[in-house]
């Protein structure tokens, strides 16, 4: 049997059915560590794998809410405001269904997909041979197939959408604002797709703890910005007012998420339990808001 150096070079069956050289395995298959001959991959997405999707279309969603939120600069929300966000909500699920549609197998919701394996199989790159220091052989193929190339051709999908409907109905909705969070978007989605290809697989390991720490650090600053910072305004603020309500639920469920991506549900009884301290941070921080007025570190 001849080896195959690196980790990631393969052989491939040629046309008349012998082995070719070691190189890059086609896309859609991985290398047999055995026999070193390239086979497709026919695994299922694992769950987690599936929630690393999920958090990437959560992160051009909400970024998609945050900047329709800024540039509108409306306190509450009204008819037009609305609109724009199920604009984006109807945008960002149409291109991860077309996303789903549009990966192997086509046309069907279901992924093929190759496990992965450790860090290194998001960067293969880094990974090329050169064997006794003389020639390099280049290796680099996507060993983590689809995860890398979805998330592209879901951001992809986005723009497009967004190009295709948001004009129409910004001209309906706040024409003159409503129209920076196209440009905003024309933005961040090439920039999320730039971290995706320099440091995927760091946020696919890293995600469910970003987004706990964010959700905390966001919810706390979206009490921060509350004139009265004393206990019961606090709490009646946040409860009278839908826009607060949304946005305090909002926290909630994307804390929740990190919970469950952290923890994966292995064991449901006891990790339920965890989601069940989802509230937790926002109480923290209502309680003890009136402990922190800089007046009183002042006066003393």
């Amino acid at each position: 049997m001849i080896t195959c150096p690196g980790w990631y070079c393969g052989r491939t069956y040629l046309e008349n059915n012998t082995l070719g050289e070691c190189g890059a395995c086609p896309r859609g298959y991985r290398r047999n560590d055995t026999t070193y001959i390239c086979e497709p991959c026919n695994d299922n997405p694992l769950f987690y794998d599936w929630l690393y999707l999920g958090f990437m279309v959560l992160l051009a969603l909400v970024l998609h809410w945050f900047f329709i939120d800024l540039v509108v600069m409306r306190r509450n929300f009204n008819k037009q405001v609305l609109i724009l966000h199920c604009s984006a909500l109807v945008e960002i699920i149409f291109a991860s269904i077309f996303t789903l549609l549009s990966t192997d197998p086509i046309g069907s919701l279901n992924v093929r997909s190759c496990r992965i394996r450790s860090l290194s199989d998001w960067y293969t790159l880094l990974h090329n041979p050169r064997p006794n220091y003389d020639k390099v052989i280049h290796c680099t193929q996507e060993a983590v197939y689809p995860l890398h190339t979805m998330v592209f051709i879901f951001f992809a999908y986005a723009l497009m959408l967004m190009l295709l409907v948001r004009p129409w109905i910004c001209k309906k909705c706040l024409p003159r604002q409503s129209k920076m969070s196209i440009y905003a978007a024309m933005y961040f989605l090439p920039i999320l797709a730039l971290l995706q290809a320099l440091i995927g697989g760091l946020l696919y390991y890293s995600f469910p703890y970003l987004i706990v720490i964010l959700s905390v650090i966001s919810c706390a600053a979206h009490f921060a910005v509350q004139l009265d910072q004393t206990m019961l305004p606090l709490i009646i603020t946040t409860v009278v007012d839908l826009r607060n309500v949304i946005i305090l639920i909002g926290h909630w469920c994307l804390h929740a998420y990190g919970i469950v991506a952290i923890t994966q549900l292995t064991n449901p009884t006891l990790h339920a339990l965890l989601i069940l301290l989802v509230p937790l941070p926002a109480l923290f921080y209502i309680f003890t808001a009136r402990f922190t007025d800089p007046s009183k570190f002042l006066s003393s």
